[in-house]
């Protein structure tokens, strides 16, 4: 047999009529090494397909970023008002209440003390932390406002002050000059008052919901001493008041670090601690001045 006479050799799969053969490039390149044709663009507007504010995903995910830390700045700062306000009503009204018991039994003063000292406690409570957010929430909206002001009136100066700003912040100084010119782009006046101030516009906190969030708090703890020391006999009213005062701090420890997502021990044993040293002083100076007065 000749050597023109003898079959191919090539694998069957490329002898198969079904599999169509590479077509031959000019050149005579492998088809293994030939680059996929480019795709064009469809034809429109010049700036069709350049980022802009209006097209870039990342706006939309700064925005819904924005909105988170609203959220939770908001959830943050009810916390801390309900938090605070609970424990000063547990721990305010039991002790008055217990010192007003350490001086006297007769239980219509425990009940007139009780009760100013609740409606006193919670309006107090409301309205300074209604002061305190209102003077925080005034000063955020004063700087965000300079800020702004100082971008119209001197662009160069405050590019200097973030470029600072982020180097101390760890940016690396070889691409801080980039980042810088990319935040502005996107939203100057956040990224100022973002970077050099810790202050974000959508994040200033409402003082309307810090006021009532205290108010509510401190009515729901400050009623359970009370309750606790007048529903007792004298005999039993402080170690009844302290257990009240105990099981409210540990539910309160328990709740708040569950809330914040924290480790409950350390909150739970602080609040416990301070209650009882706060019932007990309070308990003992009464019992001395009913002594001395009496």
């Amino acid at each position: 047999m000749s050597l023109l006479d003898m079959p191919s050799r090539r694998p069957p799969a490329l002898d198969s009529p079904d599999t169509p053969a590479p077509a031959a490039s000019h050149g005579g390149a492998p088809p293994a090494e030939r680059t996929a044709p480019s795709v064009e663009r469809p034809s429109g507007p010049a700036d069709a397909h350049a980022p802009s504010a209006d097209r870039d995903p990342r706006t939309s995910v700064s925005r819904d970023h924005a909105e988170d830390r609203t959220t939770r700045s908001d959830r943050i700062n009810q916390l801390r008002a309900g938090v605070l306000g609970a424990n000063d009503g547990i721990v305010s009204v039991a002790g008055l209440a217990v010192g007003v018991a350490g001086a006297t039994t007769d239980i219509r003063w425990l009940l007139i003390a009780g009760l100013a000292s609740l409606v006193a406690g919670a309006l107090s409570m409301a309205m300074g932390e209604y002061v305190s957010v209102s003077t925080q929430r005034d000063t955020d909206r004063a700087l965000i406002a300079r800020t702004r002001a100082d971008l119209a009136a001197d662009p160069a100066g405050e590019h200097r002050h973030l470029l600072a700003a982020l180097t101390d912040s760890g940016i690396p100084d070889d691409v801080v000059g980039e980042v810088a010119d990319s935040m502005e782009r996107h939203d100057a006046l956040t990224a100022h008052t973002r970077f050099r101030h810790g202050v974000e516009q959508g994040t200033v906190v409402s003082p309307l919901s810090a006021a009532l969030a205290s108010l509510l708090s401190f009515t729901l703890g400050g009623i359970i001493p009370l309750l606790a020391i007048l529903a007792s006999p004298p005999v039993l009213r402080l170690p009844a008041t302290l257990v009240a005062v105990v099981v409210a701090l540990a539910l309160l420890g328990v709740v708040s670090a569950r809330l914040g997502q924290a480790d409950a021990r350390p909150a739970t044993v602080r609040t416990i601690i301070g209650g009882v040293l706060a019932l007990l002083v309070t308990y003992g100076i009464g019992a001395a001045l009913g002594v001395a007065i009496g």
